[in-house]
């Protein structure tokens, strides 16, 4: 059988020695797409051998999910019976800002809730080795009157308003993402949390007052949860809604406005049930914690953002500022750090003025509120992209004639639809924005750096304040970018 590799790179040669009339109206990203080595780095064998051994195809979707108190970023992928399970987690090595949602530009925070990834926001020259671009502001943050642009996933491990990995760590994210794109796949869904959604997180951060945003998104967590499938996430009433599907006997179609009132729509018992057995357990297990005094969350004052701590125990000095060990984690015993740790990282201060965010409350069981109806259908969404260049992948697909449908996924037929409930939830609060200096991501790099290496082979020991192998210093100029907005 021919290498997979090959294949692609046969059709990609004939596509450009066929169209040649097309390609010269290509525009500058798309050629450098298709020539830039970084960004057409293969997947390391290691983590093809654990696709095989969890029956998942290469070029099948992904699914990303960020947590940040956890500081840890999954990748999940569909098997061949079309639910999706976890690939691998990768711990993040640096993100900005407090816990909570991104309010306004330039408040360093990094984004929280549901996000499309599409090829266009794929960039392969960024000044961060590669990046990809969040897709916030969704419509959710617009009918808020959120603002902010240029929000990435990117390597350096350097944020302000982003989640920076490691070079070689977004290599490999990157190249997973390239290849659910060639295997069909129009976007790929990005879950950010501020936290894992458990019980004890929810009872710790209980006077948070960004918890009723928490709440609501922490509903698309539990539909991917029970289902192993992307939630399909729409907006109305300045609210998210997850798996809405019209009612059997409506004449058209849903038509969803972030800002304007949710049209009728219904979800199938299986999945309302399940999500609902779920919250159920989820809110008297989160009582219970409470009712026995688990401590309310600390505010750290004047800590900017998180490091995962095997990131943090190899840099002089340095803390996890808001991140901690998430329960059970495969990455706390980590013997090396997956990749270089530049030495321009600024780690974020570690925590000395720590306040309660209130006097913890008398033990007793909070009255669970009423549960909510869970979504419709599953299967993969196909949210529209940004109004941009499609980007190589797209413009290949449709010269050559590959990857033009929205992948399949294994969905359940509705049973017994109900119209969902019109429910208008609260307004999250927002956090407080914190000021700072604008940082920018590039399409365009002021010069190509060199390959990394896959994050399996990188060593990880520390000389002269600076780990081996690590890049030297960059000078301010090289992050300026042609994205050029403040995060």
């Amino acid at each position: 059988m021919i290498n997979r590799s090959l294949v692609r790179a046969l059709v990609t040669s004939a596509a450009l020695a066929g169209a040649g009339a097309l390609l010269a109206s290509c525009n500058g990203d798309d050629i450098s797409l298709a020539n830039n080595a970084k960004a057409n780095q293969p997947v390391p064998p290691k983590l093809i051998a654990d696709m095989t051994a969890k029956d998942m195809d290469l070029q099948s979707p992904i699914l990303v999910r960020l947590f940040k108190q956890e500081a840890e970023l999954e990748i999940w992928k569909q098997d061949r019976s079309g639910r999706f399970a976890l690939l691998k987690t990768y711990p993040i090595c640096r993100w900005s800002g407090d816990l909570g949602p991104k309010v306004r530009e330039g408040d360093r925070q990094a984004p929280e809730g549901f996000y499309a990834i599409s090829p266009a926001q794929m960039n392969p020259q960024s000044a961060y080795y590669l990046s990809f671009n969040t897709g916030y502001p969704n419509a959710f943050d617009k009918a808020l009157g959120r603002t902010g642009s240029q929000l990435m996933v990117h390597g350096d491990c350097s944020s302000r308003g982003c989640y920076a990995m490691t070079d070689e760590q977004i290599a490999e994210i990157y190249s997973l993402g390239r290849e659910s794109f060639f295997g069909g796949q129009k976007s790929f869904q990005l879950q950010a949390y501020p936290f894992k959604m458990t019980p004890m997180n929810m009872a710790k951060h209980r006077n948070n007052p960004n918890m009723p945003f928490w709440k609501m998104i922490k509903e698309g967590n539990d539909h991917f949860e029970v289902t192993k499938q992307e939630p399909k996430v729409d907006f109305c009433e300045k609210k998210y809604v997850f798996d809405a599907a019209k009612p059997p006997n409506a004449t058209r179609d849903l038509v969803f406005d972030a800002s304007a009132k949710c049209p009728a729509y219904v979800i199938p018992d299986e999945v309302a049930d399940a999500v609902r057995e779920k919250q159920a357990t989820d809110l008297a297990e989160t009582a219970r914690l409470i009712a026995k005094g688990t401590p309310v969350a600390r505010a750290n004052t004047g800590i900017d953002g998180g490091m995962h701590r095997v990131f943090a125990a190899r840099v002089p000095e340095a803390s996890t500022g808001l991140s901690e060990p998430g329960d059970g984690s495969s990455l706390s015993l980590m013997a090396r750090a997956p990749g270089t740790v530049p030495s321009h990282v600024n780690p974020p201060k570690a925590p000395s003025d720590n306040l309660l965010m209130g006097t913890p409350e008398p033990p007793k069981l909070a009255a669970a509120p009423a549960p909510t109806p869970a979504a419709a259908p599953t299967r993969v969404a196909n949210a529209a992209p940004p109004a941009q260049n499609d980007g190589f992948f797209s413009n290949l697909a449709r010269k050559v004639g590959i990857g033009g449908a929205a992948d399949a996924t294994a969905s359940t037929p509705p049973s017994k639809p109900k119209v969902e409930a019109k429910q208008t939830a609260p307004r999250p609060e927002a956090a407080a924005p914190k000021t700072t200096a604008p940082k920018h991501d590039s399409k365009q790099a002021a010069a190509r750096p060199p390959l990394r290496s896959s994050v399996s082979d990188t060593p990880a020991s520390a000389k002269d304040n600076q780990v081996a192998g690590s890049a030297p210093i960059v000078p301010p100029n090289s992050f300026d970018s042609r994205f050029g907005a403040v995060k």
